[in-house]
């Protein structure tokens, strides 16, 4: 049975989750730097972009839910107990919308984690192409951490949708 407290978790989970990409992508913008400032080398250069680019994604995108967790929160737990049309109206068609954002998310993740390796391969020999070596590992390391907290946003995400559903579906 969904309840107040399913709604709790949930965006708790997403506030916490946010807080950990908030700090991967502070991490990744700060590697970025310093490999591009500090160390270089066209291998450091390469590495640089995509921690730089993806680091900031990771970061904007980390804020944006950490900002707005408490409110959507407070918000679903008011409507559940109070107005659970509110949740019908709103709520659930917000997360069927995530839900297939999260669907496009995967497959844009899966394509950068394939180039990445692709560069990676392609470039491991190549005393020349260390610029393309370095955007290849950092890319098809960032995708692939994309990839996994994505997955499990996802199935949260879904988790919640599918309970969601169990409890409108019994409103008239």
């Amino acid at each position: 049975m969904f309840t107040k407290a399913d709604i709790e978790k949930y965006f708790l989970a997403e506030k916490q989750a946010s807080t950990l990409f908030i700090f991967v992508g502070i991490v990744a913008i700060i590697l970025a730097l310093l490999f591009f400032f500090l160390l270089r080398g066209n291998f450091y250069k390469g590495a640089a972009l995509p921690l730089l680019l993806a680091g900031l994604l990771q970061l904007g995108a980390g804020y944006a839910v950490f900002k707005r967790s408490d409110d959507d929160r407070v918000r679903n737990v008011y409507a559940y107990g109070m107005d659970p049309y509110q949740l019908k109206n709103e709520e659930l068609p917000r997360m069927q919308q995530v839900n297939k954002r999260f669907m496009l998310y995967r497959w844009i993740e899966i394509v950068l984690l394939l180039a990445g390796i692709g560069l990676l391969f392609y470039f491991k020999s190549r005393p020349a192409g260390q610029f393309w070596f370095g955007l290849g590992l950092t890319l098809a390391i960032q995708a692939a951490i994309l990839l996994g907290a994505d997955y499990v946003a996802a199935q949260r995400a879904q988790t919640y949708t599918t309970g969601l559903e169990a409890f409108l579906g019994k409103l008239r």
